[in-house]
């Protein structure tokens, strides 16, 4: 009598008011089963845990589930306790502060099992979905999702009203449909949650709709009429009558037929004098004798008769297969089918839209790369196979730029002009030096810029190394454009796509609306009608394989924010610039484009339909461009003026 006189005293002076109701006195109702879980047990004080609402519930619980709670022999309160070295400081539940240093052996621990801090990390998960802290509400939700357990349903939708922050309240509603779905009290309840969720592509929203549509395999003599049937089975057309026959062996509702192992081990057990059922031993050498000798057995009742094929297939058709759904309610797998068959018609036409950006993406890649080869080869003639060490420099040149100017914004900004001017530099250079001295010689010339594009891979090894450098995009271009689940496009190719179509308006710019694109579309026509009235072609050769390098240096600048910077980058782009310019029409800009989105959307295409083998998908792509080019030797823009003469 004393001593509980002595524990409502400490209660008392423990509480901040005397009404006021405390964490302690929750405990002290429930003190066995604090110091004792069990789990048929702890439920009800978490029940009231959780009904207090108490702010200091959840550190209790915490310290609950990791086996820190300690009760004190002498008053019987409970504590939380922290263990340094060998001594033992306990804690006050209410308020959080030490309230001395007690020894193990006048502390009774309490120690929740596997089930009990469980349940426990569930009524945690209950706390956490209001905790001021966002971390927490979003570990709580991490938890629900993982678990998907329906006693999370009502706490998760209780605490989407007060959710502050957008996104995590999205998570919780999307969640709580999710749960609705599976585990909500009414027909009407869950049918709204599973409409709800058909406009959500997310595979988990999928792995939910095909958990309330999971089937099993079933077999009767008629298909009960409360069964909730998915599809009834025709032997001979969805199943064959091999397995018909072993799912009624299965249920019991036919006998187990005899394998030729247990004739031949039914026989060698009833040899009885050189003979077994009336025939002799030596006359069963083949499978016909061996059943004859059986059925003799089974006549005899020695064995089990055999199951004739008569019989089979009359226990095949007095017995209807058919797969029923788990869920028992018509009305919810008819709502659940429907919205699935809706997601499952939207994923198809996201994956054909998210299919055409991939493809518009890597046409403008191609289109980057290409154009300048579009010029050079249109207007000149030359195949120029150093191309492509003018994309490596141009992004090479990046990567220098950005060694000096660290804000990434302004160093692409920079590099962009820069790579111009240095490959154009470098165009103009190798046209005087080499190019002017090898027109209509196109052997030469091809031999001659191989051995350049050798050279200059070889000088950027020389010069960075082999290791890819990188080429960092600006923070603004980080993540993607996210449509839905299914479509997203980068920033970066977003980015390279806007770029392409702006040296596409630029390009047609100087060509239709300048002085010097007059006299390039001149000699491209016609070189000498064009000289006789005043062009110099030799000026209009050294300008444009010039301006086309100086193009293909930008090219290298966009190309290297999202692909390795490296001396042999180039190489990865010469072939499919070749055959771009050749497939679209030589020397004009609008075939270029036309190559440019062919190429990219056949390599997509064919990488769709075979995406486990990336080189069979350029194998088929360039006999694809074989034989188009056999149709149409001229392109799909076909040029006219010497570039067609040619």
């Amino acid at each position: 009598m004393l001593r509980h006189l002595f524990l409502a005293l400490s209660i008392c002076l423990i509480a901040p008011a005397a009404f006021a109701q405390s964490l302690q006195s929750i405990l002290q109702t429930h003190a066995e089963e604090v110091l004792k879980p069990g789990r048929a047990t702890v439920g009800v004080v978490l029940d009231d845990l959780v009904a207090s609402e108490l702010p200091q519930a959840l550190p209790f619980l915490e310290a609950w589930r990791d086996r820190a709670i300690v009760q004190r022999d002498s008053d019987g309160l409970f504590f939380r306790a922290s263990e340094v070295g060998d001594e033992i400081t306990l804690f006050d539940l209410d308020t959080n502060t030490a309230v001395g240093v007690a020894d193990a052996n006048t502390l009774s621990e309490a120690r929740p099992n596997g089930g009990v801090r469980r349940a426990i990390g569930d009524a945690l998960v209950q706390f956490q979905l209001s905790d001021p802290d966002i971390l927490k509400r979003r570990s709580a939700v991490e938890a629900i999702a993982r678990s998907m357990d329906p006693s999370q349903l009502a706490p998760l939708q209780a605490a989407i009203a007060t959710e502050p922050d957008p996104a995590l309240k999205a998570t919780k509603t999307r969640l709580a449909g999710m749960l609705g779905a599976l585990f909500a009290d009414t027909t009407e309840a869950r049918i709204d949650a599973i409409n709800a969720l058909s406009g959500d592509l997310s595979v988990d929203v999928r792995a939910v709709l095909n958990t309330i549509l999971i089937t099993t395999e079933q077999v009767a003599v008629e298909i009960p009429a409360v069964a909730n049937v998915s599809q009834v089975l025709t032997p001979g057309t969805d199943i064959t009558a091999e397995d018909a026959y072993a799912r009624l062996v299965a249920a019991g509702l036919a006998p187990a037929l005899v394998t030729k192992d247990e004739i031949r081990a039914a026989l060698v057990a009833n040899i009885d004098g050189g003979t077994v059922g009336g025939v002799a031993v030596a006359a069963l050498g083949n499978d016909a004798a061996r059943a004859q000798a059986y059925d003799a057995l089974a006549s005899a009742g020695t064995v089990p008769p055999r199951v004739t094929d008569q019989a089979q297939q009359e226990a095949i058709s007095s017995h209807a297969f058919y797969l029923a759904y788990a869920e028992p309610d018509t009305a919810i797998t008819d709502a659940a089918r429907q919205a699935l068959n809706d997601i499952e018609n939207r994923v198809a036409i996201s994956q054909g839209v998210d299919l055409g950006l991939d493809a518009l993406s890597l046409a403008s890649i191609y289109f980057l790369a290409a154009i300048g080869l579009a010029i050079t080869f249109g207007v000149m003639g030359v195949i120029n196979m150093a191309h492509g060490e003018f994309i490596m420099m141009g992004a090479y040149t990046g990567f220098v730029v950005q060694q000096f100017v660290p804000d990434y914004t302004l160093s692409i900004i920079i590099a962009l002009p820069l790579a111009f001017a240095i490959t154009f530099g470098a165009g103009v250079a190798m046209e005087r030096l080499v190019i002017r001295h090898l027109y209509h010689r196109p052997l030469e010339t091809l031999l001659a810029t191989f051995g350049i594009s050798i050279a200059l891979q070889q000088l950027a090894k020389n010069i960075f190394g082999t290791q890819a450098r990188p080429l960092t995009s600006p923070e603004w271009l980080d993540g993607a454009l996210v449509f839905n689940d299914v479509i997203a496009i980068s920033y970066i190719r977003i980015a390279i796509f806007v770029l392409a179509l702006l040296f596409l308006g630029l390009i047609l710019f100087v060509l239709k609306r300048t002085r010097l694109g007059l006299e390039v579309r001149a000699v491209t026509q016609n070189p000498g009608m064009a000289a006789s009235m005043g062009i110099n072609p030799d000026r209009i050769n050294m300008l444009t394989f010039g301006l086309g390098s100086g193009i293909a240096g930008i090219a290298g600048v966009a190309i290297g924010l999202y692909a390795k910077v490296t001396s042999e980058m180039g190489a990865d782009y010469i072939v499919q610039s070749f055959m771009t310019v050749v497939v679209g029409g030589v020397g004009n800009v609008w075939g270029t484009l036309a190559g440019a989105s062919l190429i990219g959307f056949l390599q997509k295409g064919i990488e769709w339909l075979n995406p486990s083998n990336t080189l069979a998908a350029q194998t088929y792509m360039i006999l694809f461009i074989i034989l188009f080019i056999q149709f149409r030797p001229k392109g799909i823009v076909a040029l006219k003026g010497r570039a067609a003469a040619d």
